[in-house]
């Protein structure tokens, strides 16, 4: 009779240790996913984010250096233009077009590249053909402006993960292309061209690195 009221009270108190334990693994699990579903967020907002101009701005130091193509760059001019094309997806979808027409004109990482000066002159390659020439930088707009002998070219910066992303209106760009790439009347560009017809505010170009 003992053995069985001991055996009864060790088994009463494995029942209200399970039950009070309950709560708090109940609570812990609920920590975990919240901390989880924050962090996948976070993601996606960080990647939104570096899609939209003006978001990621550089110093004029920042752009000191020689800087090679590493794949095609492109962010909105707003998080709500952003938005009304159809998200952080529309940006991937856009740049992985972009590289494919990229990669049909011949731009690599092995014969596109910019080098900026601290005294405001570049140089640079474009697609193997060389282009110089001076430069002007406003770190409150983001808005750098490329002067050739032949041409002068507003773009933008913003810091990407690799590194700068240069960023032109497509009319820009397409005579970037013509001018320094000495490139015309290709479907490439004509795609190009469309792309950014395609989506409203949507600004393109090269994401560098070191």
């Amino acid at each position: 009779m003992r053995k069985m009221s001991i055996l009864s009270m060790a088994f009463a108190a494995m029942t209200l240790t399970a039950s009070a334990a309950t709560p708090q693994f109940d609570k812990i699990l609920s920590k975990a996913k919240s901390a989880a579903t924050s962090s996948t967020t976070g993601d996606a907002a960080g990647n939104s984010l570096s899609s939209v101009l003006g978001t990621n701005k550089a110093s004029e130091s920042d752009l000191v250096g020689t800087w090679k193509y590493n794949q095609p760059g492109v962010a909105f001019t707003s998080k709500n233009v952003l938005a009304k094309a159809g998200g952080q997806v529309a940006a991937s979808t856009a740049k992985s077009k972009l590289k494919s027409s990229f990669s049909k004109v011949g731009i690599q990482g092995s014969n596109t590249q910019f080098t900026f000066n601290s005294d405001k002159t570049f140089t640079g390659k474009l697609r193997g053909k060389s282009l110089s020439g001076t430069y002007t930088y406003d770190p409150g707009t983001s808005k750098l402006t490329l002067k050739t002998a032949l041409v002068s070219l507003p773009c933008y910066v913003q810091k990407s993960t690799s590194g700068l992303s240069l960023l032109f209106e497509s009319t820009k760009l397409l005579k970037l292309f013509q001018t320094g790439a000495q490139l015309s009347g290709n479907s490439s560009l004509q795609t190009i061209s469309t792309l950014c017809k395609n989506y409203d505010g949507m600004r393109m170009g090269f994401d560098l690195k070191k």
